[in-house]
C-alpha cells in the first residue's frame, strides 16, 4: 500500500526541520498558514505550519493586545477544534528513539469569549493529561519523555464538554537512549528547576531545549551564582548546560540540611528524580564540601562531593512514592561547607503503553476511510481508548494484545464504487454492514475468506452478478435484499437464457405472438382450475408433519389470493404500516375487516425463504398468543402474507413513547403483555411436535391488538427442530443485535435457551423502558446497566420512571430476577420457558393484589423498598 500525500508531506517537513541546524528537533506552529516555514529569532529554532500534520480544526489568532505581550511568533496563532469529539495530529518519528514531547497552549482570548476551556490530551491510545488553562495570557506546556513503539505518534485533543480544545505548538526533541531510564512507563514532567536562578531558560541554554523554571520549595535557602563559560565547562550525557549550572542553592543555616520535599496527590504515584551538581566556588585547601543524600530517612547516596566546573548527575534507578516524598542533603562530619545543588528534575511515571489497535487493522480502516471519503468522526486510534471507539466499529480487547476490529458498520454512509479490497485485511471481522449505500459491481470473493465473519449485510445497494457460492455457508448470515442486478446461480442462468430467447421471439410475426398469448392464457386457466380441485380434495387431510417443500406445497387450507386481489385489498398499496428486513407491510381490508399485508421484496434471496417458512409454520400452528395468517399470495415474484391486523402496533413503540408520547403502560398491563408473549413462546417450544425455535424474539415482534392482548409475530427465521436432533441444532446464526444469545452467536448451537435469552432482554425493556443498546459512547447493553444497579437495592433506579412508584416492589423484583436469569451468559443457568411463564403469572398476581388493595383504600399504596437480590454476578454479555 502506497504512502498518502499527507504522510509524505509530513516526512519531508520533518527532514526540513532537522536540516536547519537542529538535529532531532521537530517544531510545529499550530494554526500557521500552509507552507509557512520560519526561524524564531529569539530562539534560533525553525518552525513549520501544522497544515500537513492534520486535516481538521480551525486556524485562529490570539487577541491583538495579547500579541503585543508575546515576543515569540509561534505563540501568536493556534488551531481550535469546534467539531468532532477527538482530533489528532500524526507526526512521523524514528521508532525506538527517545523523545521529549511537548505541547504548548496559549488561549489569548482568541475567540473573544474570555472563557478558558478544559480538555483531554491523548498520546495515541493513552491519556496524557487534562489541560486546564489557568491564565489566558500566559502560555503553558505539557511534557513527557517517551519511546514510541511505532514510526509515528498521534497527539489528540478531546472535547470533554468544557469548552473547545485548541493547541498552539508541538515540539519534539530527540534524547539519548541511555538517559531518563525507567523500570517501566514514560516520564511526565512534574518539576524542572534551575535552582538559584530568577528566570527561566530553554534553547540555546539547553541543547535538548528543556524548559527550566524557577522553583520555590518554601525552604530557607541561599542563592549562589558564578560566571561559567561553555568552553571551560565539562558536561555529562544529560547536558544541563553552563547557564543552568551557573546558579545554585545552599541552606541559609550552614549546619542545616538542604531539604527538597513535595506531597503527591496520590501516594501510589511513582516519581523519578534527577539532581545535577557542580562546584561553582573555588575551594581553598582547607575547605571541603561533602554531604549524604537521604531519601525518606534512608541513605540514598553517600559522600557526595561535586566537582568544580564539571556536571555530576545523581538519579533514581527505581520509582519513589509515598504520602510525602523527601530528599535531604546532609553535611557530613568531614565537611566544612554546606550542601549545594544547581538543578533538579522531577518526573512522574505515566503509563503510555496501553496497546493500540493492530497496525494492519489501522492501515486497513484508514484505507477504507480514504477510498470512500467516510464523513465520520474517525480520528486517532480506531479502538483505543475504548471510550473514544470509532463510530461504527466494535473491537476485541484481549489482555495486553493489540485490539482488533471485529465489527464494521458503514450502513447509510453514502458509499459509492466497488467493495474495496482493504476490507479483506480486517481479518478478525465478525460483522460487516455495507447496506443502504450505492455500491456497485460484483460481490468480491475475498469476503468469503474472512474466516470469522458471521453477519454480512449488503442490502439496498446496486451490486450485480453472481453471489459467490462460498458465501452460502452455514456459519454466515448473508443479507443481499434490494440489489436488483444481483442473482444466485440458477437465477443468473435464467436471465442469461432470457437474453437469448428475446431477440428470437421479437422476430416472429404478430399473428404468431397473438396465438402464443392465447395459448398461455388457456394453459394458465386450466392450471389454476386443477389446483383449486386438488385443494378442495385435500383440505381435510393436511399432514401435521413439517417437511421441506417447493412452491407447490404451499397450497393449504388458508385463503389463496391473487396479486390482483392483494392490490384491491391494499387499495394499490396506499398505506404503509411497517417495514421489515424482507419486505413492506401495508394496511388492507377484506370486506370491512382490517388486515396487514406483508409483500416480500422480489430481490430478496432470504425474503423468499422467510415467506416459505412463515406459510408452512402458520398453516399448522394456532394459538391465541401467536399472530394468525389469513392467507397468502404466491404468484410468480409477487409473494405476500396476509395477517390479522394488530391495531396497537408493537410493544417497542409503546415502551419508547414513539406511538404515543403522552401515555404509557401500567405495571400490571406490562405484566399481562409479558405473560401473553411468554405463553406464545411456550406453545412453540412445548406445544408443537417437533418443537419450534423462534430465533427473532424482540419487542418489535410482539404485536398488540385493539384490546392490548399480545401476540408473537414474524416467524420467517423460525426453525423446526426434528426430535432426532435432540435439544439443539447447528444452524446459520440469525437474530437481532442486542437480543441475540451470545452462546448461540459464538457456537452456532441453537437451543430452546436461545429464545429464553432473547425474551429476557424483552423483560428488561418492559421493566426499565430503556433501549436494549444504550445510545451513548459506550453503547452498553441493557443487562449490563441493570446489573450495575442491582447491588444498590433501589428498585426506583431500575424501573421505568414514568410509573412514578405505581407498582408492587415484590412483583417488580421477581420479574427482575426472572429477566436476569434469562440473560445469564451460561445457558444452563437460564430457566426453561414454562418456568418463566409460571413466575410471571405469580408476579401478575402480586401486582393485581397491590392494585386491588390500593383501590379499596382509595389511597396511594407505596410498597417500594430497598432489598438485596440473589442474582448471579458473573459478567454479562456485550451487546451484539
Amino acid at each position: 500500500m502506497g504512502m498518502s500525500s499527507t504522510f509524505v508531506g509530513a516526512l519531508i517537513l520533518v527532514i526540513l526541520i532537522q536540516a536547519k541546524g537542529q538535529p532531532g528537533f521537530i517544531s510545529i506552529d499550530c494554526g500557521a498558514e500552509a507552507g509557512v516555514n520560519y526561524t524564531e529569532p529569539s530562539l534560533d529554532i525553525n518552525y513549520v505550519s501544522d497544515a500537513n500534520f492534520i486535516n481538521t480544526g480551525v486556524r485562529g489568532t490570539i487577541a491583538s493586545e495579547e500579541i503585543s505581550r508575546q515576543s515569540q511568533r509561534q505563540l501568536w496563532r493556534l488551531r481550535s477544534f469546534p467539531e468532532g469529539k477527538r482530533n489528532c495530529y500524526k507526526i512521523s518519528i524514528t521508532r525506538g528513539s527517545k523523545y521529549l514531547i511537548r505541547t504548548i497552549f496559549l488561549y489569548g482570548n482568541y475567540d473573544g469569549r474570555n472563557m478558558s476551556p478544559q480538555f483531554d490530551l491523548l498520546l495515541g491510545a493513552n491519556l496524557w493529561d487534562t489541560v486546564t488553562i489557568h491564565n489566558a495570557s500566559v502560555d503553558q506546556s505539557n511534557e513527557i519523555i517517551h519511546v514510541p513503539s511505532m514510526d509515528f505518534i498521534q497527539i489528540c485533543l478531546v472535547n470533554i464538554g468544557n469548552g473547545t480544545p485548541f493547541i498552539t505548538a508541538i515540539e519534539l526533541r530527540t534524547l539519548k537512549n541511555d538517559t531518563y531510564v525507567t523500570e517501566s512507563g514514560s516520564l511526565k514532567r512534574y518539576q524542572r528547576c534551575d535552582l538559584g536562578s530568577n528566570r527561566g531558560y530553554r534553547y540555546w541554554s539547553d541543547d535538548y531545549d528543556r524548559f527550566w523554571f524557577t522553583c520555590d520549595f518554601e525552604e530557607d535557602w541561599t542563592q549562589l551564582s558564578a560566571s561559567i563559560s561553555d568552553d571551560s565547562f565539562k558536561q555529562n550525557e544529560y547536558q544541563p548546560g553552563a547557564t543552568i549550572m551557573s546558579t545554585a542553592v545552599t541552606p541559609a543555616n550552614s549546619s542545616a540540611p538542604l531539604v527538597i520535599r513535595w506531597e503527591p496527590k496520590d501516594e501510589t504515584e511513582e516519581f523519578y528524580v534527577y539532581m545535577h551538581f557542580t562546584e561553582i566556588q573555588v575551594l581553598t585547601t582547607n575547605q571541603t564540601r561533602q554531604f549524604n543524600i537521604m531519601s525518606s530517612g534512608e541513605l540514598w547516596f553517600p559522600n557526595c562531593s561535586p566537582q568544580y566546573m564539571k556536571v555530576n548527575t545523581l538519579y533514581s534507578k527505581s520509582g519513589t512514592s509515598g504520602k510525602e516524598i523527601k530528599f535531604s542533603l546532609e553535611r557530613t562530619e568531614n565537611s566544612t561547607l554546606p550542601p549545594i545543588i544547581s538543578a533538579l528534575e522531577i518526573y512522574k511515571v505515566i503509563d503510555l503503553q496501553k496497546p493500540e489497535t493492530l497496525q494492519e487493522d489501522v492501515d486497513a480502516i484508514t484505507s477504507i476511510k480514504s477510498v470512500y471519503g467516510v464523513k465520520r468522526d474517525w480520528e486517532g486510534d480506531p479502538c483505543a481508548p475504548a471510550a473514544y471507539l470509532w463510530d461504527g466499529l466494535s473491537c476485541s480487547y484481549q489482555g495486553i494484545e493489540s485490539p482488533r476490529i471485529t465489527t464494521l458498520n458503514l450502513s447509510s454512509s453514502g458509499l459509492h464504487g466497488k467493495i474495496d479490497p482493504s476490507i479483506s485485511n480486517l481479518t478478525m471481522l465478525e460483522m460487516l454492514d455495507l447496506s443502504n449505500n450505492s455500491l456497485n459491481g460484483e460481490i468480491p470473493d475475498f469476503l468469503s475468506q474472512l474466516q470469522h465473519l458471521k453477519i454480512l449485510n449488503l442490502e439496498k445497494n446496486n451490486l450485480s452478478g453472481l453471489i459467490p457460492p462460498a458465501l452460502n455457508k452455514a456459519s454466515l448470515l448473508l443479507r443481499v435484499d434490494q440489489n436488483p442486478y444481483l442473482c444466485e446461480a440458477n437465477q443468473c442462468n435464467k436471465k442469461k437464457n432470457n437474453s437469448i430467447v428475446t431477440p428470437i421471439v421479437a422476430s416472429v410475426g404478430g399473428v404468431l405472438i397473438l396465438l402464443l398469448v392465447v395459448a398461455a392464457l388457456l394453459w394458465t386457466a386450466k392450471r389454476r382450475k386443477a389446483k383449486a380441485l386438488m385443494l378442495k380434495k385435500n383440505q381435510s387431510a393436511i399432514s401435521p408433519q413439517y417437511t421441506e417443500s417447493n412452491d407447490s406445497s404451499l397450497q393449504f387450507q388458508k385463503q389463496i389470493y391473487s396479486y390482483s386481489d392483494i392490490i384491491k385489498i391494499t387499495n394499490n398499496f396506499t398505506t404503509i404500516v411497517g417495514k421489515g428486513g424482507f419486505g413492506t407491510v401495508y394496511l388492507g381490508y377484506i370486506e370491512d375487516t382490517p388486515v396487514a399485508v406483508k409483500m416480500i421484496s422480489p430481490s430478496s434471496v432470504h425474503g423468499y425463504q422467510q415467506f416459505q417458512a412463515e406459510v408452512k409454520l402458520l398453516m399448522r400452528v394456532h394459538h391465541k398468543n401467536l399472530t394468525s395468517l389469513v392467507g397468502y399470495c404466491n404468484e410468480g415474484t409477487n409473494k405476500g402474507l396476509v395477517y390479522e391486523y394488530m391495531a396497537n402496533g408493537n410493544l417497542q413503540e409503546h415502551l419508547s413513547g414513539k406511538r404515543n408520547k403522552t401515555s404509557f403502560f401500567s405495571w400490571e398491563r406490562r405484566l399481562r403483555i409479558a405473560v401473553d408473549a411468554a405463553s406464545g413462546l411456550e406453545y412453540l417450544q412445548n406445544g408443537c411436535k417437533p418443537p419450534i425455535f423462534h430465533r427473532d424474539v424482540k419487542s418489535t415482534n410482539i404485536l398488540l391488538n385493539e384490546l392490548l392482548h399480545a401476540k408473537l409475530s414474524d416467524f420467517g427465521l423460525s426453525k423446526v427442530v426434528p426430535t432426532d436432533e435432540g435439544t439443539h441444532v447447528s444452524t446459520v446464526i440469525a437474530g437481532s443485535p442486542g437480543y441475540l444469545d451470545p452462546e448461540y452467536y459464538l457456537t452456532s448451537r441453537l437451543t430452546e435457551k436461545s429464545d429464553v435469552y432473547s425474551f429476557g432482554v424483552v423483560l428488561l425493556e418492559i421493566i426499565t423502558g430503556q433501549p436494549v443498546i444504550a445510545k451513548n459512547e459506550e453503547k452498553s447493553h441493557i443487562s449490563e446497566w441493570v446489573r450495575s444497579l442491582i447491588g444498590k437495592g433501589d428498585i426506583n433506579a431500575i424501573v421505568d420512571s414514568r410509573l412514578e412508584g405505581e407498582f408492587d416492589s415484590n412483583s417488580v423484583w421477581k420479574v427482575v430476577e426472572i429477566a436476569m436469569a434469562c440473560v445469564s451468559p451460561n445457558p444452563n443457568r437460564r430457566p426453561i420457558i414454562s418456568e418463566v411463564v409460571s413466575e410471571l403469572k405469580e408476579s401478575l398476581s402480586l401486582a393485581k393484589e397491590f392494585f386491588g388493595t390500593k383501590d379499596r383504600s382509595n389511597g396511594t399504596s407505596n410498597s417500594i423498598k430497598r432489598v438485596a437480590m440473589n442474582v448471579n454476578t458473573e459478567s454479562l454479555p456485550q451487546a451484539r
